[in-house]
């Protein structure tokens, strides 16, 4: 056998290799944060080495294990796996950094399990990327919620018991009462669980097929759709670099994943759009995005605002893709990117606030950027992503869902996304304004207030860089998400 015939799971054991040699290093946290960089760095360039020929058209498929009969656990990386892989991969990177630059100075306890527990959530992140069927799929989502637990729970305080009780809670009912039953009645319809481009089913009832879309869609709670999001506020109890892979590197991409790889692999567009089940899906998203925002507006804890703005954004591709349009599903899948980005530099900018000042509180922060004025600048930067303006990426992304909804005459989606643009922008130029546009007399920050350290200021430089480089190059991962999406 070639290098090739592993290269799927390659990813997946590189970080889960990570795991034992942090622990090793327990008593020596520079070799350890040294283990977790080199792996980092060694999954990116196998990532990179895959590229080319799912660039060009092609797959890389792989067999572990047979379950039951016409069910593998098996994997396979197309374009839609690839990219949310590297998101994944490349953003851990900056996520460890930030993380010495947080951990350290705050002398947070048991950081060995912390970096130990990040390893195992992005083996499991890149199992959800390559999986070939729903099974394999479920089994690393569930893989991601136990080992995520510990990190919510890191400050074994009251507030984080409860915290990430809730977390759990959700997470694993709603998989086991919902996804679960929804995996069984799919196989005793199609016959299998591998995913199509053109869809599993064939001849099923209407009835049937909303009963299993709404089982899946509120199943996979991670999205944060509406009921099922309380979860993701009440995680914030968590360090802030917990808070940037919760909502930005894998916890709540995997959630929207999922959901993209059911509508584009299970049910596809063209029986989505034939049976009007897609409209169900935007209805309900659409929901999510406006009240979401509405609950964003009013929230003064700064990691509070930028969780339920994470619940917006998550509708977002949520609706883009229930659109069932090949130009709403790129935008999507762009936005996956975009919003990660976007929003790893905020939480990035909350946690170096927290560390040079200690507060987490939007009204106590008048003047802040006249002290900080690296980190509200990238803090800017990620507010122009989320709501949407150029140069920031996420510009690109909204564009793409708009066209989708406007090709397809769902112009009330539209309005659902131009709404939630301007509401976007109603809770963050507010923070950015009252950082930099005040009087001496207003601040309420002295001068010895300075930037946080330099582990804790690059990451948000470098995330903030990246959202306008996406910008002006967006190539990559729009090839990627085009193909994903069969667009020409």
């Amino acid at each position: 056998m070639t290098i090739e015939s592993f290269l799927p799971i390659l990813p997946i054991l590189l970080s889960l290799c990570a795991v034992p040699l942090i622990l090793l290093s327990d008593s020596r946290p520079n070799l350890r944060e040294f283990w977790t960089f080199l792996v980092a760095g060694v999954q990116v360039l196998v990532l990179v080495m895959m590229s080319g020929h799912v660039l060009s058209g092609g797959v890389y498929e792989m067999s572990l294990a047979k379950v039951l009969p016409g069910i593998m656990l098996s994997l396979r990386v197309d374009a839609m796996g690839l990219l949310f892989a590297f998101v994944a991969g490349i953003l851990w990177i900056p996520t460890s950094m930030y993380s010495i630059g947080y951990m350290r100075p705050l002398k947070e306890h048991s950081q060995t399990r912390y970096f130990a527990c990040f390893a195992v959530a992005i083996s499991a992140t890149m199992g959800v990327a390559f999986s070939e069927n729903l099974l394999t799929m479920y089994i690393f989502y569930e893989c991601l919620s136990l080992s995520t637990y510990p990190l919510v729970a890191h400050h074994q305080n009251g507030d984080a018991r409860t915290g990430s009780r809730k977390y759990l809670t959700y997470l694993m009912v709603t998989s086991i009462g919902f996804v679960l039953p929804a995996m069984i009645i799919t196989y005793q319809t199609a016959g299998t669980l591998s995913f199509s481009t053109m869809g599993i089913f064939s001849g099923a009832p209407y009835e049937l097929l909303l009963v299993i879309v709404l089982l899946f869609v509120f199943g996979f709670a991670k999205a944060g759709l509406m009921p099922f999001h309380s979860w993701l506020p009440g995680a914030m109890v968590a360090p802030t670099p917990v808070s940037s892979l919760l909502h930005a590197v894998a916890v709540v991409k995997v959630g929207v994943f999922c959901i993209l790889r059911i509508i584009t692999g299970v049910f596809g567009i063209q029986l989505l759009n034939t049976l009007s089940i897609n409209f169900v899906i935007c209805l309900i998203a659409s929901f999510t995005v406006v009240i979401s925002s509405l609950i964003a507006l009013s929230q003064d804890n700064l990691k509070r605002r930028l969780a339920f703005s994470t619940i917006g954004q998550l509708s977002y591709i949520v609706l883009g893709a229930g659109m069932a349009v090949g130009v709403g599903i790129s935008g999507s899948l762009l936005h996956i990117v975009m919003h990660a980005f976007g929003k790893i530099t905020l939480f990035f900018c909350a946690g170096a606030i927290y560390v040079a000042t200690g507060q987490k509180y939007i009204s106590k922060m008048v003047g802040i950027g006249r002290q900080m004025p690296l980190t509200m600048f990238a803090f800017f930067v990620g507010s122009l992503s989320i709501i949407g303006i150029p140069p920031a990426g996420g510009f690109l992304s909204k564009w793409l869902m708009l066209n989708g909804a406007m090709s397809i005459g769902m112009t009330w989606v539209a309005v659902v996304y131009l709404v939630s643009s301007f509401l976007n922008a109603a809770y963050f130029f507010p923070i950015v304004y009252q950082a930099f546009f005040v009087s001496d007399e207003q601040s309420q920050y002295e001068k010895k207030v300075k930037e946080a350290p330099l582990w804790a200021l690059i990451p948000p430089l470098f995330t903030a860089g990246c959202v306008v480089y996406f910008f002006v190059c967006p190539d990559f991962f729009l090839t990627l998400a085009n193909l994903a999406a069969g667009v020409n």
